[in-house]
Parts: structure tokens; C-alpha cells; sequence
């Protein structure tokens, strides 16, 4: 691919802060609330914890700057069958994700214009889901000028927040105890919470998905993905804080939009409208960037073998076509699905099984830099990085125990749910291996 079609370190950065900040840090408040100061905790275990993730993917992009990402991590240290199992569960989770995504953004922009709930909600959604698949067909710079733009401004809503907290502060201290949360601080709580607050923090491998249409690579991705998660990290925990400290708990648990409730309550009247506005963009932003990897992770894997070679064909502003329209086709079926009555009350609990199902691959990146500390594959790679490493698998087995049992199990069913088919694709590869080996004489 030329350099001109490739994307660079501005890009890269959008990626990782457009994916992780979508809908879910917009809701969390509320999630959180009924684990008062136990959701702080957690937060600060969530944020060290994908920090050091976000260590374990910079080392690897730096270790392995050809490979073209997480796919070949995993396989040129693990082996075929653990990379296949963690991409095939990560692969599922992006079209899950795009549904919930396209789900939330369509229920905040009829809150914001109500003129447009005469569109039905199921259609509107899907219409915003092909509008990425669109965008992203022109070829991965459209997509990813797309991404910078909305990831600038999904940021201004965690700046007001951030700022309404410090005025609040400075003119009227008091309001941040006059009803702090009463719920005791227990080890139980922080793991429930930490566990709810890693969904908001799910995205920081972005950068190193398309690593093959990455400017240097070994530079470009490392550097990205810590300040990605880095800004990500400092933001969270400001707009995390502010509305747990100055909102009654038991009120804050009970608010569809707990920002906009902030910005009505202590700002102008009128202001959480706006503030919803840019919720929208946020989920925009994040629809967009996961419609992006979406096609290049299955196009990645369409080259490793691990699905059909189709899916890695390009068209000619060298976008993966058909593995967009495919995963678009398969987003659409689960978003009409999110609108059934049956599955209305589940769609909370969809969350973590996205959750469980990204655990795979931080577990086996993380086991991928261990591996490559002992072979010793790289200069500079000394004992702070098997740190890193370690740390990277601790969490991620932490955060599959805070899961709980019925999200861990589907996660797993859904990695059972792809071994046919990697059956399938071995037998084709060998077979194809034994067509072309020279006869023996």
C-alpha cells in the first residue's frame, strides 16, 4: 500500500480515543452509582489496569513493528489456535458493539431532535450503520479523517463537565459533601464496579488493529496508543467524580442522562440538551472507528487464513469491501435483534458479554510479550517489560473473575462457536499445501 493511503500518529491517537470514549462513559455514572465511593476504586483499578494494557500493545507494536497486528502478535508467539480463538472472540465483539452503538446513538439524537422519532427507531439505526460502512468503503484515510474530527469534539463534553466540577468547587465547596454516597467500601463492590467501568475503557488496542496501514508502525502505534489511553484515563476520572460527588446517590442511579442532569442542576437550564448533543457525536465518533476495525481485523484475519480469502478483498481506494458489507450485514442483524421485546431487558447485560469477549485478547497479548521477553526477540526488552507483561495477564484475569460466571460462559461459547470453522480453514490450507507440493518421484 503507498504511503499516501496509509494513516499517521494524529489518526492513530483518534482511533484510540474515538473507540474508547462511545456511549458507555455517557451512562456509567448511573451504573455506577449504587457502588458509591466503591466505583471510584474501581475506576482507579480499571484505569492502572488498561494502562498497563496499553504498555503491553505499545511493546508489541515497538517488538513486532511488521506483523500487522494483534493477530500476529499472538500467532508468532502463542501459535495459530490461541490467535485464532482470542481474534475470533474479539472479531464477534466489534459487530455486537456496532449494534449496541447504533442502538444508543439513535435513542440520544431523538432526545435531542424530537422531530426525528417519527423515523422508526430500528430503521434509523440501521441507516446509521451503513452510513460508516459507506464512509469507511471509501478507504481507511476517509474513515480515519472522519475519527479525528469526532473525537475532538466528544471531547468538549468531558471538558464542561471538567470545568462545571471546578467552578462548583471553587464558588461552592460545600456541595461536594452534602450527600456523599453511603454504600461501605467492600472488596466485592470494587470488583463489580471495575469490572462495569472496563466497558467504557474497551478500544485501547485500537491503534495496533490496522497496523498494516500504519505510517512506521514501530513508532507510530506506541506512541499513539499511551496517549490515547493516557488522555482517556485523565478524563475518566474527572467526569467520573463530579457527578458521583454532587448528585444524590440514589438519584444519580435513577438518571437516564446523569451529565445532562449535572449541567441542568448546576449550570444553565436548558445546557444538558446541548451536552446530548455531543453526546451523539460521541457516539458517532465511536461507530465510525469500529467500523473501521471492524473491516480491518477481518481483512487481517482473511489474510492469516483464518477466514475466507474473500473477505480480504480490496476495492480500489484499497478498503477490505466485502468484509465491510459482510460484518455490516451481521451488526444489522443483531441491531434489529436489540429491538425486541425479549431482548430490551438483556441489552445491559450484552454489555459485559462485550466485556468477557475483548478479555481473550488482552490476556493472550499480554502472554504474547512474555513469550518475547524469554526469547529475548528484541534489544531493550528487560525485566520492567516481563512487568508489564505479567501485570497485563493478572488484570485481564481479573477483570474475567469481576465478569461474573454468565458473561464468562457465553465468552467462551463464543470462542467454541468459531472452532468449526478454524477446522474448516485448516483443512482447506492443507489441503491447498498438498495440491501444489512437487510430486514425489
Amino acid at each position: 500500500m503507498s504511503e499516501s493511503k496509509k494513516i499517521g500518529f494524529w489518526t492513530c491517537t483518534a482511533l484510540v480515543v474515538g473507540n474508547v470514549i462511545g456511549m458507555g462513559i455517557f451512562i456509567l455514572p448511573s451504573s455506577l452509582a449504587p457502588y458509591g465511593f466503591n466505583a471510584l476504586i474501581g475506576w482507579l483499578v480499571t484505569l492502572v489496569g488498561c494502562l498497563i494494557l496499553a504498555r503491553v500493545f505499545a511493546h508489541l507494536s515497538k517488538a513486532l513493528p511488521a506483523a500487522d497486528g494483534p493477530y500476529e502478535y499472538i500467532r508468532c508467539t502463542l501459535g495459530d489456535l490461541p490467535a485464532y480463538m482470542a481474534l475470533w472472540a474479539y472479531w464477534v465483539s466489534l459487530w455486537l458493539t456496532n449494534a449496541a452503538l447504533a442502538t444508543g446513538v439513535v435513542g440520544y439524537i431523538t432526545v435531542v431532535m424530537p422531530q426525528l422519532a417519527v423515523i422508526q427507531p430500528v430503521l434509523f439505526a440501521l441507516c446509521l450503520l451503513w452510513l460508516f460502512v459507506i464512509v469507511n468503503l471509501f478507504g481507511v484515510r476517509s474513515g480515519g479523517a472522519v475519527q479525528i474530527v469526532t473525537s475532538v469534539l466528544k471531547l468538549l463534553p468531558m471538558v464542561a463537565i471538567a470545568l462545571l466540577g471546578g467552578w462548583v468547587l471553587l464558588t461552592s465547596p460545600a456541595s461536594y459533601v452534602a450527600h456523599p454516597p453511603t454504600t461501605p467500601i467492600t472488596f466485592s463492590g470494587i470488583l463489580a464496579a471495575s469490572t462495569i467501568a472496563l466497558y467504557a475503557m474497551l478500544g485501547i488496542e485500537s491503534a495496533s488493529v490496522p497496523a498494516g496501514r500504519v505510517n512506521n508502525p514501530g513508532r507510530t502505534i506506541p506512541r499513539a496508543t499511551m496517549a490515547g489511553a493516557i488522555l482517556v484515563a485523565a478524563v475518566y476520572i474527572v467526569v467520573s467524580a463530579v457527578p458521583l460527588l454532587l448528585i444524590e446517590q440514589k438519584e444519580l442511579a435513577n438518571a437516564d442522562a446523569p451529565f445532562a442532569l449535572l449541567m441542568d442542576r448546576f449550570a444553565a437550564a436548558g445546557s444538558g440538551r446541548w451536552l446530548a448533543l455531543f453526546v451523539v457525536v460521541s457516539g458517532l465518533g465511536a461507530l465510525n472507528g469500529w467500523t473501521l476495525l471492524m473491516g480491518e481485523l477481518t481483512r487481517t484475519m482473511a489474510n492469516n487464513g483464518s477466514l475466507p480469502a474473500v473477505f480480504a478483498r480490496q476495492n480500489r481506494r484499497g478498503a477490505p469491501a466485502i468484509a465491510l458489507i459482510v460484518t455490516g450485514l451481521l451488526a444489522s442483524v443483531m441491531t434489529w435483534m436489540s429491538y425486541s421485546q425479549s431482548l430490551v431487558a438483556a441489552f445491559t447485560f450484552l454489555t459485559r458479554v462485550v466485556t468477557a469477549a475483548n478479555l481473550p485478547l488482552y490476556l493472550s497479548c499480554s502472554l504474547s510479550l512474555a513469550v518475547l521477553w524469554r526469547r529475548n526477540a528484541t534489544f531493550g526488552m528487560g525485566r520492567k517489560v516481563l512487568l508489564v507483561a505479567m501485570g497485563g495477564a493478572v488484570y485481564a484475569v481479573f477483570a474475567f473473575v469481576g465478569s461474573g460466571r454468565e458473561p464468562f460462559l457465553l465468552a467462551m461459547g463464543l470462542i467454541a462457536a468459531g472452532l468449526p470453522l478454524y477446522a474448516i480453514m485448516r483443512l482447506r490450507r492443507k489441503s491447498a499445501h498438498a495440491a501444489t507440493a512437487p510430486a514425489k518421484v
